[in-house]
Protein backbone atom coordinates (compact mmCIF):
# COMPACT_ATOMS: atom_id res chain seq x y z
CA UNK A 1 0.00 0.00 0.00
CA UNK A 2 1.15 3.61 -1.12
CA UNK A 3 -0.29 6.87 0.22
CA UNK A 4 0.24 9.04 -2.75
CA UNK A 5 -3.42 10.64 -2.71
CA UNK A 6 -6.24 11.39 -0.34
CA UNK A 7 -8.13 8.81 -2.71
CA UNK A 8 -5.70 5.95 -1.23
CA UNK A 9 -7.82 5.90 2.21
CA UNK A 10 -10.97 5.46 3.28
CA UNK A 11 -12.63 7.50 5.63
CA UNK A 12 -12.03 4.49 7.86
CA UNK A 13 -8.60 4.19 7.00
CA UNK A 14 -8.05 8.25 7.75
CA UNK A 15 -9.95 7.59 11.29
CA UNK A 16 -7.15 4.87 11.32
CA UNK A 17 -4.52 6.41 11.07
CA UNK A 18 -5.99 9.28 13.33
CA UNK A 19 -6.17 6.83 16.06
CA UNK A 20 -2.73 5.95 15.77
CA UNK A 21 -1.39 9.64 16.35
CA UNK A 22 -3.56 9.25 19.25
CA UNK A 23 -2.08 6.38 21.33
CA UNK A 24 1.36 8.08 19.85
CA UNK A 25 0.36 11.31 21.45
CA UNK A 26 -1.05 9.47 24.97
CA UNK A 27 2.25 7.19 24.90
CA UNK A 28 -0.21 4.06 24.27
CA UNK A 29 1.74 3.38 20.66
CA UNK A 30 0.47 -0.21 19.63
CA UNK A 31 2.47 -0.58 16.48
CA UNK A 32 5.86 0.07 15.36
CA UNK A 33 7.97 -0.58 12.54
CA UNK A 34 11.18 -3.14 12.13
CA UNK A 35 14.34 -2.50 14.05
CA UNK A 36 16.60 -0.03 11.78
CA UNK A 37 13.80 0.45 9.52
CA UNK A 38 15.28 3.71 7.17
CA UNK A 39 12.63 6.20 5.33
CA UNK A 40 14.41 7.60 1.77
CA UNK A 41 13.20 11.36 1.31
CA UNK A 42 13.76 11.76 -2.36
CA UNK A 43 13.32 15.71 -2.97
CA UNK A 44 13.17 18.16 -5.88
CA UNK A 45 11.36 21.02 -3.90
CA UNK A 46 13.02 22.44 -0.46
CA UNK A 47 11.07 22.01 2.33
CA UNK A 48 11.76 22.75 6.19
CA UNK A 49 8.55 21.16 8.06
CA UNK A 50 7.93 17.87 5.52
CA UNK A 51 11.18 17.14 5.86
CA UNK A 52 12.08 17.65 9.42
CA UNK A 53 8.67 16.16 10.58
CA UNK A 54 10.03 13.27 8.37
CA UNK A 55 13.19 12.62 9.69
CA UNK A 56 11.83 13.55 13.26
CA UNK A 57 9.41 10.86 13.00
CA UNK A 58 11.51 8.28 11.87
CA UNK A 59 14.12 9.10 14.55
CA UNK A 60 11.05 8.56 17.79
CA UNK A 61 10.15 5.02 15.74
CA UNK A 62 13.56 4.40 16.19
CA UNK A 63 14.44 4.05 12.21
CA UNK A 64 16.89 6.36 10.43
CA UNK A 65 16.51 8.31 7.53
CA UNK A 66 18.34 9.67 4.35
CA UNK A 67 17.92 13.09 2.26
CA UNK A 68 18.48 12.68 -1.51
CA UNK A 69 18.25 15.95 -3.13
CA UNK A 70 17.73 14.95 -7.24
CA UNK A 71 19.57 17.26 -8.33
CA UNK A 72 22.76 16.39 -7.04
CA UNK A 73 22.11 11.99 -7.31
CA UNK A 74 22.20 10.19 -10.86
CA UNK A 75 19.26 11.53 -12.09
CA UNK A 76 20.63 14.81 -12.96
CA UNK A 77 22.46 12.70 -15.25
CA UNK A 78 19.67 11.24 -17.30
CA UNK A 79 18.80 7.90 -14.59
CA UNK A 80 15.24 7.30 -15.42
CA UNK A 81 12.83 7.64 -12.06
CA UNK A 82 11.84 4.07 -12.50
CA UNK A 83 15.53 2.86 -12.42
CA UNK A 84 16.07 4.81 -9.39
CA UNK A 85 12.33 3.59 -7.75
CA UNK A 86 14.08 0.42 -7.76
CA UNK A 87 17.21 0.93 -6.42
CA UNK A 88 16.01 2.87 -3.03
CA UNK A 89 13.67 0.47 -2.54
CA UNK A 90 16.40 -2.04 -2.35
CA UNK A 91 17.86 0.02 0.19
CA UNK A 92 14.61 1.08 1.91
CA UNK A 93 11.83 0.43 4.05
CA UNK A 94 10.03 3.33 2.86
CA UNK A 95 10.11 6.35 0.38
CA UNK A 96 8.82 9.99 0.87
CA UNK A 97 8.81 12.12 -2.06
CA UNK A 98 8.27 15.79 -2.98
CA UNK A 99 8.36 15.75 -6.55
CA UNK A 100 7.11 18.80 -9.20
CA UNK A 101 4.82 16.52 -11.22
CA UNK A 102 2.09 14.15 -9.55
CA UNK A 103 2.58 11.61 -12.68
CA UNK A 104 6.24 11.41 -11.26
CA UNK A 105 5.06 9.73 -7.88
CA UNK A 106 2.56 8.00 -9.70
CA UNK A 107 5.84 6.36 -11.46
CA UNK A 108 7.94 5.44 -8.79
CA UNK A 109 5.40 4.00 -6.56
CA UNK A 110 4.49 1.50 -9.69
CA UNK A 111 8.23 0.92 -9.44
CA UNK A 112 9.25 0.64 -6.09
CA UNK A 113 8.56 -2.42 -3.82
CA UNK A 114 8.51 -0.42 -0.59
CA UNK A 115 5.72 1.86 0.33
CA UNK A 116 5.94 5.48 -1.23
CA UNK A 117 4.52 8.56 0.72
CA UNK A 118 3.48 11.39 -1.28
CA UNK A 119 5.35 14.50 0.62
CA UNK A 120 3.75 17.05 -2.25
CA UNK A 121 3.54 17.32 -5.63
CA UNK A 122 2.03 19.82 -7.93
CA UNK A 123 -1.17 18.00 -7.62
CA UNK A 124 -1.59 16.96 -3.91
CA UNK A 125 -0.27 17.25 -0.44
CA UNK A 126 -2.30 14.41 1.45
CA UNK A 127 0.23 14.39 4.77
CA UNK A 128 -0.70 18.12 4.89
CA UNK A 129 -4.23 17.73 4.66
CA UNK A 130 -4.32 14.83 7.40
CA UNK A 131 -2.03 16.51 9.65
CA UNK A 132 -4.75 19.78 9.57
CA UNK A 133 -8.01 17.78 9.75
CA UNK A 134 -6.18 15.92 12.83
CA UNK A 135 -5.20 19.04 14.24
CA UNK A 136 -8.81 20.39 13.74
CA UNK A 137 -10.18 17.35 15.48
CA UNK A 138 -8.03 17.80 18.27
CA UNK A 139 -9.38 21.40 18.57
CA UNK A 140 -12.91 21.14 18.10
CA UNK A 141 -13.39 17.10 19.25
CA UNK A 142 -14.76 16.11 16.05
CA UNK A 143 -14.83 17.20 12.07
CA UNK A 144 -18.26 16.33 10.90
CA UNK A 145 -20.55 19.62 10.42
CA UNK A 146 -16.98 21.42 10.54
CA UNK A 147 -16.82 24.58 8.38
CA UNK A 148 -13.17 25.09 6.81
CA UNK A 149 -13.17 28.20 4.85
CA UNK A 150 -10.12 28.62 2.68
CA UNK A 151 -9.10 31.70 1.35
CA UNK A 152 -6.66 32.76 -1.52
CA UNK A 153 -5.24 30.39 -4.09
CA UNK A 154 -8.11 28.01 -4.55
CA UNK A 155 -6.30 26.04 -6.99
CA UNK A 156 -3.86 24.50 -5.72
CA UNK A 157 -2.28 21.34 -4.21
CA UNK A 158 -2.46 21.73 -0.09
CA UNK A 159 -6.85 23.02 -1.43
CA UNK A 160 -6.99 19.80 -3.71
CA UNK A 161 -6.14 17.18 -0.66
CA UNK A 162 -8.01 19.50 2.10
CA UNK A 163 -11.09 19.69 0.24
CA UNK A 164 -11.29 15.45 -0.82
CA UNK A 165 -10.51 14.43 2.46
CA UNK A 166 -11.99 17.13 4.70
CA UNK A 167 -15.37 15.82 2.52
CA UNK A 168 -14.81 12.89 3.13
CA UNK A 169 -14.67 12.97 7.06
CA UNK A 170 -18.19 15.46 7.11
CA UNK A 171 -16.86 18.72 7.08
CA UNK A 172 -18.57 21.89 5.02
CA UNK A 173 -15.70 23.23 2.73
CA UNK A 174 -16.19 26.98 1.52
CA UNK A 175 -13.58 27.81 -0.94
CA UNK A 176 -13.20 31.97 -1.75
CA UNK A 177 -11.33 33.47 -4.60
CA UNK A 178 -11.67 35.93 -7.18
CA UNK A 179 -13.85 35.52 -9.87
CA UNK A 180 -13.00 33.12 -12.51
CA UNK A 181 -10.30 31.44 -10.96
CA UNK A 182 -12.00 28.13 -9.53
CA UNK A 183 -10.17 25.02 -7.83
CA UNK A 184 -9.26 22.02 -9.84
CA UNK A 185 -12.86 21.20 -11.68
CA UNK A 186 -11.32 17.10 -11.13
CA UNK A 187 -10.67 17.43 -7.65
CA UNK A 188 -13.91 19.45 -6.91
CA UNK A 189 -16.08 17.16 -8.53
CA UNK A 190 -14.51 13.95 -6.27
CA UNK A 191 -14.90 16.00 -3.64
CA UNK A 192 -18.13 17.19 -4.04
CA UNK A 193 -19.33 13.06 -4.00
CA UNK A 194 -18.52 13.49 -0.73
CA UNK A 195 -19.41 16.29 0.52
CA UNK A 196 -20.39 20.08 0.50
CA UNK A 197 -17.70 22.06 -0.90
CA UNK A 198 -19.06 25.77 -2.38
CA UNK A 199 -16.75 27.99 -4.18
CA UNK A 200 -17.19 31.71 -3.55
CA UNK A 201 -16.01 35.31 -4.81
CA UNK A 202 -17.07 37.25 -1.85
CA UNK A 203 -14.87 36.56 1.27
CA UNK A 204 -17.13 37.68 3.79
CA UNK A 205 -19.63 35.10 2.66
CA UNK A 206 -16.92 32.54 2.92
CA UNK A 207 -16.29 33.47 6.16
CA UNK A 208 -19.84 33.46 7.56
CA UNK A 209 -19.96 30.62 10.66
CA UNK A 210 -16.57 29.24 9.39
CA UNK A 211 -15.59 27.28 12.35
CA UNK A 212 -11.53 27.46 10.31
CA UNK A 213 -10.17 30.10 8.72
CA UNK A 214 -6.98 28.54 6.89
CA UNK A 215 -4.87 30.75 3.85
CA UNK A 216 -1.59 29.69 2.87
CA UNK A 217 1.19 31.72 0.54
CA UNK A 218 -0.54 33.83 -2.25
CA UNK A 219 2.87 32.39 -4.27
CA UNK A 220 3.55 28.92 -4.43
CA UNK A 221 6.68 27.39 -5.40
CA UNK A 222 7.29 27.55 -8.76
CA UNK A 223 4.76 30.69 -9.25
CA UNK A 224 7.57 33.45 -8.43
CA UNK A 225 7.67 34.67 -11.84
CA UNK A 226 3.67 35.19 -11.25
CA UNK A 227 4.63 36.71 -7.52
CA UNK A 228 3.04 40.52 -8.08
CA UNK A 229 0.11 39.89 -10.09
CA UNK A 230 -0.91 36.92 -7.43
CA UNK A 231 -0.42 39.23 -4.39
CA UNK A 232 -2.32 41.50 -6.14
CA UNK A 233 -5.08 39.14 -7.47
CA UNK A 234 -5.48 37.35 -4.13
CA UNK A 235 -4.94 40.51 -2.12
CA UNK A 236 -8.83 40.77 -1.33
CA UNK A 237 -8.68 37.60 0.00
CA UNK A 238 -5.94 38.61 3.11
CA UNK A 239 -7.11 36.98 6.40
CA UNK A 240 -7.15 39.71 8.71
CA UNK A 241 -8.78 40.60 11.84
CA UNK A 242 -11.80 41.71 9.80
CA UNK A 243 -12.36 38.46 8.26
CA UNK A 244 -11.78 36.55 11.19
CA UNK A 245 -14.30 38.68 13.16
CA UNK A 246 -16.79 37.70 10.34
CA UNK A 247 -16.24 33.64 11.38
CA UNK A 248 -17.98 31.94 14.77
CA UNK A 249 -16.88 33.43 18.18
CA UNK A 250 -14.73 30.11 18.53
CA UNK A 251 -12.90 30.09 15.03
CA UNK A 252 -9.43 28.61 14.77
CA UNK A 253 -7.13 30.29 11.99
CA UNK A 254 -5.01 27.77 10.52
CA UNK A 255 -1.89 28.25 7.83
CA UNK A 256 0.39 25.39 6.96
CA UNK A 257 3.70 28.08 6.84
CA UNK A 258 5.59 29.58 5.43
CA UNK A 259 3.74 32.34 6.10
CA UNK A 260 4.34 35.84 4.88
CA UNK A 261 2.81 38.81 7.51
CA UNK A 262 1.23 41.05 5.36
CA UNK A 263 0.69 39.10 2.41
CA UNK A 264 -2.17 36.29 2.80
CA UNK A 265 -2.09 36.72 6.49
CA UNK A 266 -1.84 39.78 9.12
CA UNK A 267 0.80 39.35 11.91
CA UNK A 268 -2.07 40.27 14.88
CA UNK A 269 -3.77 37.35 13.84
CA UNK A 270 -1.12 34.51 12.53
CA UNK A 271 0.56 35.86 15.75
CA UNK A 272 -2.71 35.91 17.68
CA UNK A 273 -5.18 33.49 20.30
CA UNK A 274 -7.45 32.25 17.79
CA UNK A 275 -4.11 31.02 15.34
CA UNK A 276 -3.21 27.48 15.86
CA UNK A 277 -0.45 27.65 13.40
CA UNK A 278 2.57 26.03 15.56
CA UNK A 279 0.32 23.61 17.10
CA UNK A 280 -1.02 22.04 13.23
CA UNK A 281 3.02 22.58 12.06
CA UNK A 282 3.93 20.48 15.36
CA UNK A 283 1.40 17.63 14.53
CA UNK A 284 2.67 16.96 10.95
CA UNK A 285 5.86 15.19 12.91
CA UNK A 286 3.04 12.67 14.29
CA UNK A 287 0.92 12.72 11.09
CA UNK A 288 4.38 11.45 9.63
CA UNK A 289 5.33 9.18 12.51
CA UNK A 290 0.83 7.91 12.26
CA UNK A 291 1.37 7.41 8.60
CA UNK A 292 4.66 5.25 8.24
CA UNK A 293 3.27 2.80 11.09
CA UNK A 294 0.06 2.15 9.43
CA UNK A 295 1.78 1.87 6.35
CA UNK A 296 4.16 -0.80 8.44
CA UNK A 297 1.43 -2.80 9.47
CA UNK A 298 -0.52 -2.76 6.27
CA UNK A 299 2.72 -3.65 4.27
CA UNK A 300 3.04 -6.68 6.46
Amino acid sequence: MNFISVDDVSKEQINSIFEIADDIKNGEAKLSIKENAVLTLLFQKPSTRTRVSFEAAMAKLDGRSIYLDMSTSQMSRGETLADTARVLSGYSDFIAARLFKHDDIIELANNSSVPVINALTDMEHPTQALSDLYTIREIKNKIKGIKIAFFGDIAQNTINSLMLAGAKLGAEIALAGPKGYQPNPNYLVRAREYGPVEVYNDSVEAADEADVIYTDTFVSMGKEAESEKRKGMFKPYQVNASLVAKATRDVIVMHPLPAFRGEEITKDVIDGPKSVVWQQSKNKMLMAESIILYLSEKNM
